[in-house]
């Protein structure tokens, strides 16, 4: 039986958060697809649960520490997805509910403070709601969903699973 170590994995929770946001990166660059704000704080979550996993993976700590960063790298991922549920709600709504395209995200964080900026970018705005590209059926929030769900699985396990005795 193959064993993957606490360390081995959430070195693999790193590189997955990378892959995605490297793809996220292509989708933009070489697609030519415009990230909206719910994407942008998508891809936040993703960065944040593959950056605290790398930190995990090189700090090693003990069992309490190794919940700690689980418990950081969880939350991370499960705003990811919390922000992608909301962004297949409104692609899901008839276009006469879908809401009007707001200011830029940019110009959102010059202007407002970052509560009013959260509170406005999870209302979503017309191109949130746009869906511009889609694979086998499903759109991007939606392989956001089916990438963050197994990184949450493995984080579990990785954190909580007992530890083999040396």
């Amino acid at each position: 039986m193959v064993y993957f170590s606490s360390r081995m994995l959430l070195l693999l929770l790193s590189v997955a958060s990378l892959v995605m946001i490297l793809i996220a990166l292509g989708m933009e660059h070489w697609l030519m697809l415009e990230p909206c704000p719910l994407c942008i704080f998508q891809r936040v979550g993703v960065i944040g649960g593959g950056s605290i996993a790398l930190i995990a993976a090189i700090h090693n700590p003990r069992p309490l520490g190794l919940k700690l960063y689980g418990t950081l790298i969880s939350l991370a991922l499960l705003g990811s997805i919390v922000f992608a549920v909301r962004q297949l709600w409104l692609q899901s709504l008839p276009a006469d509910q879908v809401p009007a395209c707001g200011p830029s995200l940019d110009y959102l964080m010059d202007v407002l403070p970052l509560t009013e900026v959260l509170s406005t970018v999870f209302s979503g705005d017309g191109s949130c709601a746009e869906v511009s590209w889609s694979f086998l059926g499903l759109s991007i929030p939606a392989w956001v969903i089916i990438a963050c769900l197994p990184m949450i699985v493995i984080t579990i396990w990785a954190t909580y699973r007992p530890r083999l005795k040396r």
